[in-house]
């Protein structure tokens, strides 16, 4: 299928994406974020971090057994209706131009961001146990936001199928760097090319679910839970709760946003 000029402009975004160093935004918030980063390395104690990286790796292995997830498509098909888009499902979204869909994709961020900001201030002023307790509350609010991205370019991700690719999402959302954006592109190939055929979509690596992505959870421990563990750091808490919540939430809503962007191109220039 040919592509409009404002896809193959995005085509090239993407490129540069994939290319480009952090953004900025990420340069300030990590540069912000450096006094809390010694602060958490000298004042935390190492049970605590040893207990909310026990909380991720229980996230992600209920995620990996997980057969279906919680979002449903409906009220993302509601709003691509309020928006004049006539489809009856999401895989009608598959089928418009990527300049009728960005409109939609990003009406799913602020919520999230949002909720994740709230829950994080809430969770701040209570010590380590609220933060371990906040750590998969956060994850499942960004999971949900992936999904919804997702829905807008019209892919359901709800199958344990498309873990590889939800995983790839977070691995660019927690460390940001070209490495990250690389492979998430390259998984985003392997499942066009995937869902061209009869084989079905099963991810670019084989082995159990923790070999495929052993490093994704390690990037999220380093540049995710060290600074929740600020935190605990008094007074404060919340603020820090508040702001790292928000900057990882806008962090895989931008990641969302370029990766599945890029899985609609590549499913478009493929007549799926």
């Amino acid at each position: 299928m040919s592509l409009s000029e404002y896809e193959r402009e995005v085509q090239r975004e993407i490129d540069r994406w994939q290319r480009g160093d952090s953004s900025l935004l990420r340069q300030v918030f990590d540069i912000a974020m450096t006094p809390f980063d010694w602060l958490t390395e000298h004042m935390v104690p190492a049970a605590a971090i040893e207990q909310a990286d026990n909380a991720v790796a229980k996230f992600f292995s209920l995620l990996s057994n997980a057969s279906e997830w919680s979002v449903t498509p409906d009220t993302v098909i509601a709003q691509a209706k309020d928006l004049g888009l006539e489809v009856a499902s999401v895989a009608g979204l598959r089928k418009l131009d990527l300049e009728q869909l960005d409109p939609l994709a990003r009406a799913q961020f602020t919520q999230s961001e949002l909720a994740a900001a709230i829950q994080g201030g809430g969770m701040g002023l209570g010590g380590v146990a609220l933060i371990v307790a906040d750590i998969p509350v956060l994850f499942a609010i960004n999971l949900r936001l992936i999904q919804r991205v997702a829905a807008a370019y019209g892919f359901d991700l709800r199958g344990p199928q498309y873990r590889p690719i939800v995983m790839c999402v977070f691995n660019v959302a927690a460390c940001g760097d070209v490495d990250s954006r690389h492979q998430a592109l390259r998984e985003v190939s392997v499942a066009a090319s995937a869902l061209s055929g009869s084989g079905g979509y099963k991810g670019r690596v084989s082995g159990t679910f923790f070999a495929q992505n052993r490093n994704i959870p390690r990037e999220i421990a380093k540049q995710v839970i060290g600074r929740k563990l600020a935190q605990t750091i008094p007074i404060a808490g919340a603020a820090v709760g508040a702001g790292i919540n928000y900057w990882f939430t806008r962090q895989t809503a931008q990641a969302s946003f370029m990766v599945l962007r890029a899985l609609h191109l590549e499913c478009r220039e493929r007549h799926i």
